[in-house]
Order: C-alpha cells, then structure tokens, then sequence
C-alpha cells in the first residue's frame, strides 16, 4: 500500500509542478511518519524515500536511534518545549516549529554543545487561526529572524505555516500566498531563505502552486493514523 500510495503522490507532483512552472526536484516530500511504526518507515524508505517528520521529541529520539544504521533526515515539525530540546538535537536536520526568541536560545545552546550548526524554520500562523501555534505579524517574524541570525549555532532556512483544515479554496491559498509575501520581503531584506514548508495532504497542491520547497504529508503515503 505504502510503495502505491507513493508512486501515486510523485505522479501528482511531478504533474502539478509541470502545471506551474516548476522543476520536480524544486519541491522535497517529507513523509510525516509521526504516530505510524517503525516498519512503515522502513517500507517508505526501501522505495527511496529518505525525509520524515515526526512532532513529539520522544518519537523522534527514539524511531532514530532504532533506524540510525539507515541515512534519513529527520524533520521535527511538531511544537517544541525547551525541555524536550535535548531530545531531538541529535537526530533532527530540521526543526520547522521555531516560535520564539526562548526556544531558539535553548536550541542554539544545545546544538553548540554537540558542536552542530542547525537547521530551523520559523513557524509562522499565517492564517490568525487561535487554536495553531507560530507567529502571527511579521513585526514578531522580522523580531525572531534577527535573533536566529545571530546565534552562531543556528541556521535559519526559512518559514513554515499551516493552512485552515478547510474546503474554501481560497483561505488556503491566501494563507500560503500571506507566508510566501513574508518569505520574498525577508530576501529583499537579504536574509537568504530557501525553504517555504506548507502542504499537507489535503492541501499541497495549492502548496505547490504557491512556492512551497517542502510537502508534510502523512496520510497520503501511510493511510489513516494508528496511535501509538
């Protein structure tokens, strides 16, 4: 199921970049394998996939140190405590949540005492929707993307939102039209940004369309969630 479900999502990728413009290898898949075993991932990688995301320290701690004999990059997309920092550091090449000045702090100062230079995203809630995390202006946005420039153990990449679970069109695309107008004005501002993560399954087409470098799809690839 998981080889078909693959192949099927590649071809529609492949097909909504071709729609708009875009090189396939411009857009990376990111198989959210958070609450799904160990042979899932096992069986996604096997057919070539190499990025997953999980959102709760303690998964990721610990599905990398089960599967650390096989290259995967892992992506930490979930929110983040300060306290569980020391759980992730090691094995995350990303973390996508990153929401304030505190929580960056914690993690530059773990990732400079394992002598690592990492990777984040700002979490940004493009779409004023209470019940998400990130930031909601981008007075707070430009605040915190200083901050991370600044520390000598961070990289910042770029930004990361999550649109309504909804079915109008049209609030989705604003969302992730809001996230790409905050990512362009950063670079005319020379801050470097490569990757724009927006997409899930229910909305990465309309990801696509608007720029998105990075898909977060679970259920497409592995099905409904099974709770651990």
């Amino acid at each position: 199921m998981i080889a078909e479900n693959i192949k099927r999502l590649n071809e529609i990728i492949c097909l909504k970049c071709e729609q708009v413009g875009r090189k396939r290898e411009e857009v990376l898949l990111i198989a959210v394998s958070k609450n799904n075993p160990i042979s899932s991932i096992i069986d996604a990688n096997n057919i070539g996939l190499l990025d997953f995301g999980e959102n709760r320290a303690y998964e990721l701690r610990d599905k990398s140190i089960e599967l650390s004999e096989r290259s995967l990059n892992w992506h930490y997309i979930g929110g983040l405590q300060k306290n569980k920092v020391k759980y992730i550091i090691n094995a995350a090449k990303y973390i996508h949540s990153v929401e304030s000045i505190g929580l960056a702090e914690e993690i530059n100062k773990k990732a400079a005492g394992i002598n690592k230079i990492q990777k984040v995203l700002i979490e940004c809630n493009i779409s004023n929707e209470v019940s998400k995390m990130g930031l909601l202006d981008s007075e707070e946005i430009w605040k915190l993307a200083e901050y991370i420039k600044g520390c000598s153990n961070l990289e910042l990449k770029g930004l990361m939102t999550m649109a309504p679970y909804t079915d109008e069109t049209n609030v989705i695309k604003k969302t992730f039209k809001g996230l790409k107008s905050v990512f362009d004005e950063m670079n005319r501002d020379n801050y470097h940004l490569t990757e724009l993560s927006m997409g899930m399954t229910n909305d990465f087409e309309f990801g696509i369309e608007e720029g998105s470098t990075m898909l977060r799809i679970g259920t497409a690839i592995f099905g409904e969630r099974v709770y651990l």
